[in-house]
């Protein structure tokens, strides 16, 4: 079985099903579900994001993890990065005896510890083409937990520079996810990309496109987000767009636009075909998240508060996302959390005498019972390299058609 590779778990689900219950499920949670997502205690009421828990891509590749472990019992378990960013889940796999590979100081990662009778589970958020192909020369056994949604967007940049389009990348250069979408360009040889983290950044290039300027300055500005060789003067003249799965949803749509516009005004709409393309890679799950943050900001809220961690990996979208809608976001969870406990609700809720109205919100863990996002059929033929149908969202751009994928 050495140098084996495998992408599609083990068959092992009904042995590790007790032990995923016993380490993820809520009863708390489950009280919410059954009371509408809302539960008062005191002045207090907390009402829950009607999309909490795991995405159907975090679920796998949590579900994978455990099968590995059951599947492998006596061989050493490495796992490239986290598997996923959720401190209770990568604890859990630590309690297992997995052991994590993190990058050096330099960037990069150190293999040399790996024998061809180990086995090494790679992240949800996948590995950038050079670490595979260093991994697959270890000889030892791959488990592939790569989120379907995520290899979407690889194959849509991979196609880019393909095609000769240079990939812009809306995400964050630093997180993994985004350091392996970038990777597909290299598979070309004339392939590029070039990473922006926001509108801002986006404005930036979009200026230089339409009125020109310095290469050089643009060279020193995004030198180190983008492919080596980046040239300013020629590799933006055609352009697709894709982002880390993850980003804002509202902002990765605004951005593919601004860039669709710049690219008219700056060579005419006849061109527009040739020089821009554009597809919506938002990950379902991660949409679906945001609109409930949205939706529960519709009601009254006196406090937003937003569980996560907020590492340089991951940092506070679903904050942004709830401000959007003018939720108080308070800068450190922790102090919230320890007057929440004593049973003292915000100041200026005591004086209105109605009480604290509190939402709870985040991202994709580590509740497993409530999923979403894609079923799994479709993430089978994403697995399988297979495009998804195309319908169109409120804004009118293509989008891919999911389902929801409730979980019980």
């Amino acid at each position: 079985m050495e140098g084996a590779y495998f992408r599609k778990g083990f068959g092992l689900k009904g042995e590790i099903e007790g032990l995923l219950t016993a380490d993820y499920h809520s009863g708390l949670i489950d009280a919410f579900k059954n009371n509408r997502y809302a539960l008062s205690t005191g002045k207090l009421t907390f009402r829950l994001a009607r999309e909490f828990g795991f995405c159907y891509g975090v679920d796998r590749a949590v579900e994978y993890a455990y099968e590995t472990r059951a599947k492998f019992p006596e061989r050493q378990l490495y796992l490239v990065g986290e598997i996923i960013h959720n401190p209770h889940v990568n604890r859990k796999l630590e309690s297992m005896g997995v052991r994590f590979l993190h990058r050096a100081d330099d960037g990069s990662f150190d293999f040399s510890s790996i024998r061809p009778d180990d086995v090494v589970i790679l992240p949800a958020f996948g590995v950038t083409i050079g670490d595979f192909e260093r991994l697959r020369a270890s000889g030892a056994v791959l488990v592939d937990t790569t989120c379907g949604s995520v290899l979407n967007v690889w194959k849509r940049v991979e196609r880019y520079a393909r095609d000769g389009f240079t990939a812009i990348i809306h995400g964050k250069h630093w997180h993994e996810e985004t350091k392996a979408t970038a990777s597909q360009v290299t598979k070309h040889s004339r392939g590029r990309y070039l990473v922006v983290l926001d509108m801002a950044e986006a404005r930036e290039v979009c200026d230089f496109i339409e009125h020109g300027g310095d290469p050089a300055e643009m060279a020193t500005r995004f030198g180190p987000v983008a492919s080596e060789g980046f040239d300013f003067a020629t590799d933006l003249e055609r352009v697709g767009v894709a982002n880390q799965t993850t980003m804002l949803s509202s902002e990765s749509l605004a951005i593919a636009e601004e860039l669709r516009q710049t690219m008219i005004r700056r060579y005419g709409a006849e061109q527009e075909s040739e020089r821009i393309r554009t597809f919506d890679t938002i990950c379902s799950a991660t949409q679906e998240r945001q609109d409930a943050v949205v939706e529960l900001l519709d009601e009254p809220l006196d406090v937003m508060v937003v569980v996560g961690a907020t590492t340089r990996a991951t940092p506070p979208t679903w904050p942004r996302c709830a401000g959007a809608g003018g939720g108080h976001l308070p800068h450190r969870g922790r102090r919230v959390h320890r007057s929440l406990r004593r049973g003292h609700p915000p100041q200026a809720q005591q004086r209105s005498g109605r009480g604290a109205h509190l939402g709870l919100a985040r991202g994709r863990g580590p509740d497993r019972d409530h999923g979403g996002g894609v079923d799994p059929e479709q993430q089978d033929r994403r697995d399988r390299g297979a495009d998804l149908p195309l319908g169109r969202g409120e804004s009118g751009r293509a989008r891919p058609l999911t389902g929801r994928r409730a979980r019980r």
